[in-house]
Parts: structure tokens; sequence; C-alpha cells
């Protein structure tokens, strides 16, 4: 165990991530070694931070404490503390199940902990904190919780309602970044989308992402999670006209079916949805879109699925991810609905629909090769460096196997494709 040590263990989220980013700098200003995420543990305190989204993430969430656990046994950790979602929805049958974790902190309070350990709390500004990215690009947080009363979400439940950030602290916090080098902002909140409303009374993500736009030092701004609901169009006005804003966005569609977007209480239709899809890709030419899709939702009948099946065929998204209901306590569905779809139902629709999207998204990587793409260098290998086009988000999206000489962690790079392997990309940096 190495004493005035921290280890700080981060799942689930982006959002997540930049609470253990504050958390780590507020330990670190106390005076103690702060590690993210170790490969083996050996810290006099470890804090976990934790998801509770769904089961899976629950369940990987306590696994991970259990693990801790057993290494304080052995006697190579000294206390474990547990902050973030799980607890905040959790905490007593935590307390209760889990007596060996020496304190549970919520999504909201766990700042306490530097102070309860008896350290000095030094207050620090919102924008400092201690990157866990590779220092060319940060996330960034522009509000907390959401107003969205879809049925599954227990979101909500966890973090309370929509609480937008004061604009000039988030240009601060970017500006602060940029100095220090950052050169890409991901901007994030549950539903980006509806950033100013509750605030100033109207939506105010276009005049922010152009207000970061405007800050020297930053070459490319990301979106993520946009909600299709109560849409800002001037936004997309903005992604036209800034060459800095990615043409990328991320927005969880969920499903494609009057009947589903109804169940799921997502205040939109069908058409609505296509309409904007189409609006979308009009006004922003070469637009790459992510989205996330659901199946297994209480109601989803074998029409509504075949329909799903149809409208990623039509849209032919760039980039998808799905996952399968969780039954969520709390939650309006959990409430009103009967998780009446069987287990193998579910994952066999979840195994029909990624098998449709592998399709696209192997095409979509094809239909690069013989392109020039701007690239940014994420990391170095032995035999080439590994970076991502303005279409991809670290972690989760397609990466670039560039070969060239004297590549640079963080520059960016214009590179030929010359090839693509599964979704992946190689080229060489010109």
């Amino acid at each position: 165990m190495r004493k005035n040590k921290v280890e700080v263990i981060t799942m689930g989220c982006a959002k997540n991530l930049v609470d253990s980013e504050v958390l780590m700098q507020l330990f670190a200003s106390s005076g103690y070694s702060v590690e993210h995420d170790p490969e083996l543990f050996s810290g006099e305190i470890v804090v976990i931070n934790t998801c509770g989204f769904i089961e899976s993430a629950r369940e990987e969430s306590i696994n991970m404490i259990l693990d801790v656990i057993a290494a304080k046994k052995r006697g190579d950790v000294g206390k474990v503390y547990v902050m973030g979602c799980l607890s905040e929805r959790y905490r007593e049958e935590l307390e209760t199940e889990l007596p060996e974790v020496d304190g549970f902190y919520g999504k909201f309070n766990w700042k306490e902990l530097v102070h309860d350990l008896g350290k000095a709390y030094h207050t620090t500004p919102a924008d400092l904190r201690l990157l866990t990215t590779p220092p060319h690009y940060a996330y960034v947080k522009i509000a907390e919780g959401c107003n969205q009363k879809c049925a599954y979400c227990s979101i909500p439940i966890m973090t309370g309602g929509y609480k937008s950030r004061p604009m000039e602290e988030i240009l601060s916090e970017v500006e602060a970044l940029a100095q220090a080098g950052t050169v890409e902002i991901q901007l994030i909140a549950q539903d980006l989308t509806y950033y100013g409303v509750d605030r100033y009374g109207t939506h105010r993500l276009p005049e922010l992402v152009e207000q970061i736009c405007a800050i020297e030092g930053i070459e490319w701004v990301r979106l993520h999670y946009a909600y299709p609901t109560d849409f800002p169009t001037d936004l997309l006005r903005v992604m036209r006209e800034q060459p800095k804003v990615c043409k990328y966005l991320d927005i969880a569609l969920q499903h494609s079916t009057d009947h589903m977007l109804r169940l799921m209480r997502r205040r939109t239709t069908a058409e609505e949805t296509e309409a904007l899809l189409a609006r979308i890709r009009r006004e922003v030419p070469g637009i790459h879109i992510r989205t996330t899709l659901m199946v297994g939702h209480p109601g989803e009948t074998e029409a509504d699925f075949e329909s799903l099946l149809d409208f990623v065929r039509r849209q032919r998204f760039e980039r998808m991810g799905a996952f399968i209901y969780s039954h969520e306590e709390g939650t309006y569905g959990y409430r009103h609905y009967e998780d009446d779809i069987p287990a193998a139902i579910k994952q066999e629709r979840l195994d029909r629909l990624m098998a449709l999207q592998e399709e696209i998204a192997l095409a979509e990587a094809e239909s690069k090769v013989g392109t020039t793409q701007r690239v940014i260098i994420d990391r170095l290998e032995e035999d080439y460096a590994i970076g991502r086009t303005q279409y991809d988000s670290p972690d989760v999206d397609p990466e670039v196997y560039v070969t060239g000489e004297g590549l640079r962690v963080g520059h960016f790079y214009q590179v030929r494709i010359t090839s693509s392997v599964g979704y992946d990309l190689v080229g060489e940096a010109l």
C-alpha cells in the first residue's frame, strides 16, 4: 500500500469522467499523489465513481467495488470510498450490503470526501481539473440533470432536473484548456440541445458553440447527446458555417415507430424524426450521425422491430449503438408496464440490429478509401500512429492507422486513406 496515494476509478460515461477529474484535482491540491484507473490497486485511498444507469452498469460497478474490497482485505489498499450515480440512488442498500466500504457519496456531494478525510479543502475554480484524457482533447460538461421524462430512463431520478452551467463559466473552462494545449473540445450533457432554457429562457447551445469556436487554440468542437424533441435548428447553421465544429452529431433516437415512441414517452413521432434527420443532412452536408437505439422495450411487437430495421436500412447511420431495455425501478415504465418480452427475444433482436449496422458501418469505412481526411493523432505505436477524423469520437468510434515520418500526438495531419480494416481506416500522412 502506497501512503498518500489516491486511486480514482471511473465507471460509466464521460460525464462521470469529468467529475472524477475534478475530484482528482481536489486531492492533488490537498497534497496527494493521484492516479486514474490503475492496473493494480495499491493506494492508501481508492475512490470508485460508479454508474447506475441500467442493470449491466450497476453489476459492473458492484463487481469493481467487490474487487477493491478484496484488495483492501489483502492489505493492498487502505480505505475504499464509493461515489456517483449508483450510490446516489442506492446509498442505504449499499451501506447495509457493503460495510467494508469506508464511505458512500452521491452524485453531487462527493466533494465533501476530501474534507471528511481531514485534509484542507481547497476550493478550486470550476475550470480546474486533472485531465485523464490525452492533453489535446477534453470533455466539457455544460449541464447536469435532465428534464425529459422518458419511460425507461432512471437518469433524472439520480441527477434531478436540468441545470445549465453559466455560459461564462463554460467559456472560462474552455479558455483554460486551450491555454494548456487542448485543441479538441467534447461538449457533453445528458441533453445537450436543451442547454440554456432553464437558465436563460431560450436555447443557447448555438451561441455557446459559436463562442467556443472563437477561442484561440481550439480546432475541433464535437457535440454529444442531442435530443430530437425541440431541437434548436439554428445549431445546424452554426455547424455548417463554423469550420471548427465537427460534422458529427450524437443524437439518441431510441426507436422509429409512433407506437414505440409513444410508449417510451419521447414526445415525438416517426414522421417528425425522419423530417429532422433529413433536415440535419440537408443543412449540414457530409455530417456523420451517431445514434443509439433500444430493443425489447415493453410493448415492442415484431412489427415494431421490423420497422426499426427498415428505418436503419433507410437512414444508414454512420455510427450506431444499441442496447436492450432494462426494467429500472422508479421509472415510469417500471410503474406502468410489464417487462413482457423474453430475454432471448431481446437478445435476438439486438443481434439482428447490430448485424445490420455492421454491414452499413463496414460499407461506410470502405467508402472513405481514396479520400484525404484531416486526422488528429491520439497515440503512437511502434510502426504507426493512431488517430481520428472529425467523424470519430474517442473510445467509441473507428480509428485511423497512420504511417509517416515524425508524427506527433495532438497534431493534425492530412492523411490519404489507402484501405479499411473492419471499421477502422489505414492511411498515409501527406
